[in-house]
């Protein structure tokens, strides 16, 4: 037993370190591997394999059915005899069955139940698609997040540095008796809260990595790196229009899908309730034989009996339904108002798409317009620092302005990163609808 754990444990820590190793992910490889290791995915994975069971049955009900019965019974105590008496006496039968049923005329109920099953089938695989098109979506949220993230680590380790240089120079000042202690103290001062922005900044980024691992189902963050992608705007200027989006994205997305299969279901789901209203004819056929002993009689043996008995039948069997309490008139006005609701319902995925992308659309318009804003900002910021960079180094501005230029650089860096992975974002939502799976 001891053996056996620590086996387990030697197994499971080499998955964690696998997992672990060193490995670059590009957004697509963090699509695929999620999608396929979802465990949602696999419930929905699970429902389709239930349809396909499902449809199977009904095609299925065409073939003839195969039955075969065995019968032993006995009976004790007063029976009437031949001699219209009673006498007390013990009887035994054994009867041997082997029947069939075949169908073949159900007014298109089989036929309808068999495409009424395909149609759900295809929507269930719709469903399926649509959840992985969800946890898509979340991937590149977490990913463009985390990547973000990263970067921001990179201006936080930035502003480490230029505070570190600067500790340095006001430090070779004070020992010449250029500048004061309090200059000095306050360079210090804002060098730790910089250090202390860093350490912060790459708690985020290993919070973002987390995220982004657990949708890939992956058992730590350790080891991830994620590929940056491009930032240039000027890049993907292009946002097509909400009409032109749409137009693609309505005949191909699977929600849209699912609900127009679910409409021709319930279209199918009224012949079927329709079927009732007509008769039916089935054909059946079987054979068997019968053993029959009572004691105090002399019985022909049981093989004598089972070949001597042995009987053959073949039967049509012809339905008419004639009245059945309105049952089927009710079931076919049930059918209709669930096409009813179907219909409504494939409305609103539509208008619910449409209204999905024009929101996508002018947000991805207005986080354009953002980051060109903010590069104009982060031109001025830095300019700005220059000039308070040089007026510090010459002793014509103090370590207050000097830093509150930084801190306006950072800010603006900031702000630009944030807008272009907002953009990004955005801009790939547009082109998710704009792509099949």
């Amino acid at each position: 037993m001891r053996k056996m754990c620590v086996m387990s444990v030697a197994v499971f820590m080499s998955y964690i370190c696998d997992a672990g190793a060193q490995r670059t992910w590009s957004l697509r490889q963090c699509v695929d591997h999620a999608v396929e290791h979802n465990l949602t995915v696999k419930q929905y994975e699970n429902m389709v394999r239930q349809r396909q069971i499902s449809l199977s049955t009904s095609e299925n009900s065409r073939l003839p059915n195969l039955t075969a019965s065995a019968n032993e019974s006995m009976s004790f105590g007063r029976g009437l005899t031949s001699n219209n008496t009673y006498a007390n006496r013990n009887t035994q039968s054994t009867n041997f069955d082997l029947s069939t049923n075949v169908p073949l005329f159900t007014s298109g109920r089989i036929t309808n139940e068999i495409k009424l099953g395909r149609l759900d089938l295809e929507a269930s695989m719709a469903d399926l698609d649509k959840v992985k098109d969800n946890i898509e979506l979340q991937v590149i949220r977490a990913y463009l997040d985390a990547i973000y993230q990263k970067d921001m680590v990179k201006v936080a380790e930035e502003q480490v540095r230029l505070s570190t240089l600067q500790v340095k120079r006001v430090q070779m000042l004070y020992d010449n008796d250029m500048r004061s202690g309090a200059d000095l103290a306050q360079i210090k001062s804002a060098k730790a809260s910089d250090e202390s922005s860093l350490t912060q900044q790459r708690n985020a980024y290993m919070l973002a990595l987390l995220e982004l691992s657990q949708l890939l189902e992956l058992p730590t963050p350790d080891g991830m790196d994620l590929v940056t992608p491009s930032t240039d705007v000027s890049e993907l200027s292009d946002i097509p229009l909400p009409e032109v989006v749409y137009s693609e994205a309505v005949g191909m997305k699977p929600q849209v899908m699912a609900e127009q299969m679910r409409l021709k279901s319930a279209e199918k789901g009224v012949k079927v309730a329709r079927s009732s209203y007509f008769p039916s004819l089935y054909f059946s056929a079987g054979m068997g034989s019968s053993y029959y002993k009572t004691s105090g009689y002399d019985t022909p043996s049981f093989g004598s009996q089972m070949k001597d008995n042995f009987n053959r039948y073949m039967a049509l069997s012809f339905s008419v339904p004639i009245f059945n309490r309105f049952a089927t008139r009710n079931a076919v006005r049930t059918a209709k108002v669930q096409v009813n609701n179907q219909e409504i319902q494939l409305e609103e995925t539509r208008k619910a798409l449409y209204k999905e992308i024009q929101q996508a659309y002018y947000n991805a318009l207005a986080s354009k317009r953002q980051c060109e804003s903010a590069e104009m900002s982060l031109a001025s910021a830095n300019e700005s620092f220059e000039l308070t960079r040089n007026r510090y180094e010459n002793g014509k501005a103090n370590a207050t302005d000097f830093q509150e230029a930084k801190m306006s650089l950072m800010k603006a860096e900031t702000t630009l990163l944030q807008s272009k992975y907002t953009f990004l974002f955005r801009r790939e939502i547009i082109n998710f609808y704009r792509r099949t799976r």
